[in-house]
C-alpha cells in the first residue's frame, strides 16, 4: 500500500499541471481571440460599408449592404485619381525601405560584429534617434527641404523616411546579429572571405528574420504616413495616398461610400506584403529579432 501512494500522488499532481495548462491555454487563446477581433472589426466594418450608397450609409451603418454598390470604387478612383496616388506610394515606399534596410543592416554589422571605440557612441546615438518625436521636426525639415531646394519634388520624403527609421531598424538588426556566434566568421575568414563578402553571403542571409521585420515595419509606416507628405508636398501630381484619400472630406460634405472604398483598396497592398512575409516576420519574432 505504500509503494502505490507515490505514484498515486504523481498521478495526481500531473493531472493538476495538465489542468492548469489546459485552463491557461484557454484563458490565452480567449483573449488573443478578443484582441483580434477587436482590431479585424474597423477593417471589416470599412469593407462593408465600401458598397453602400450614400443613403444607405446614412442609415443603417452597421449593417450589411442590401445591393452591393460597385460604383463607390470606380468614383473613389477618378475623385482621388488614385492612380497617381498609388504610383507615388509605391515608389516612396519601396525606394525608402530599401535604402533605409541596406543602410542599416550594413551600419548594424559593423556595430554587433565589430570591436572599436567609438562602437558604444555610434550605438547609443542611434538608439536616441527612437526618443525624437518626429512630428516636432516638421517645421526644421520644412526650412531644411526649401534651404536645399529639394521642396515639393518625387524625392521629397525619402530623407524624412529614411532618416526617421534607420533607428528602429539598427536597433533591431543589431540585437539579431549579435547573437550570431564568432566561429561563423571565423571559418568564412579561414576560407578566404572578405568583409563585405560575409555579410552579403552569410550575415544578411542567417538575418532573413530580422530584415523581414524590419521591412514590414518600414513599408506600413511610410505607407501609411500623413504629416510629412501634408508638410513637404503641395502639387497634386506627387501627393501620396493619405494625402489623396483626406480629398474625399470637404468643408461641408464627405463622400462616406467612396471614401470607404478608397481606404479599402489602399488596404490592400499592405495585406498583400504582409502575408508574403509573414513567416520570416514569425521566425523573426520567435528567434528574438525584436528583442531588446
Amino acid at each position: 500500500m505504500n509503494s502505490t501512494l507515490p505514484i498515486e500522488k504523481n498521478k495526481n499532481k500531473q493531472n493538476e499541471s495538465r489542468i492548469k495548462k489546459r485552463v491557461t491555454r484557454i484563458i490565452i487563446y480567449t483573449l488573443l481571440s478578443l484582441f483580434a477581433l477587436i482590431n479585424v472589426y474597423p477593417i471589416v466594418w470599412m469593407a462593408i460599408n465600401s458598397f453602400k450608397s450614400e443613403q444607405e450609409f446614412t442609415v443603417n451603418q452597421f449593417g450589411f449592404p442590401s445591393k452591393f454598390n460597385f460604383e463607390n470604387y470606380a468614383n473613389a478612383w477618378e475623385i482621388a485619381n488614385l492612380g497617381v496616388l498609388f504610383k507615388n506610394s509605391i515608389f516612396i515606399c519601396v525606394t525608402a525601405t530599401v535604402v533605409t534596410v541596406i543602410i542599416g543592416a550594413l551600419a548594424s554589422y559593423f556595430l554587433a560584429r565589430f570591436h572599436f571605440k567609438l562602437n558604444k557612441v555610434i550605438y547609443t546615438f542611434f538608439i536616441f534617434g527612437l526618443l525624437i518625436p518626429i512630428h516636432a521636426t516638421l517645421v526644421p525639415m520644412f526650412i531644411l527641404m526649401k534651404n536645399l531646394g529639394l521642396l515639393n519634388t518625387e524625392i521629397t520624403l525619402l530623407f524624412p523616411y529614411i532618416a526617421f527609421h534607420l533607428p528602429i531598424t539598427i536597433f533591431i538588426l543589431t540585437s539579431f546579429m549579435r547573437a550570431f556566434p564568432k566561429d561563423i566568421e571565423e571559418s568564412a575568414i579561414m576560407d578566404g572571405a572578405g568583409i563585405f563578402r560575409i555579410f552579403w553571403s552569410i550575415i544578411l542571409p542567417m538575418s532573413r528574420p530580422a530584415v523581414a521585420t524590419v521591412i514590414i515595419l518600414n513599408f506600413i509606416y511610410n505607407w501609411n504616413e500623413f504629416s510629412f507628405a501634408l508638410v513637404l508636398i503641395n502639387d497634386p501630381e506627387l501627393q501620396t495616398l493619405p494625402l489623396g484619400l483626406a480629398n474625399f472630406a470637404g468643408q461641408f460634405t464627405t463622400n462616406y461610400g467612396a471614401q470607404m472604398a478608397g481606404l479599402t483598396m489602399s488596404l490592400v497592398p499592405i495585406v498583400i506584403f504582409y502575408l508574403f512575409l509573414e513567416k520570416e516576420i514569425v521566425n523573426g519574432m520567435t528567434s528574438g529579432a525584436v528583442k531588446g
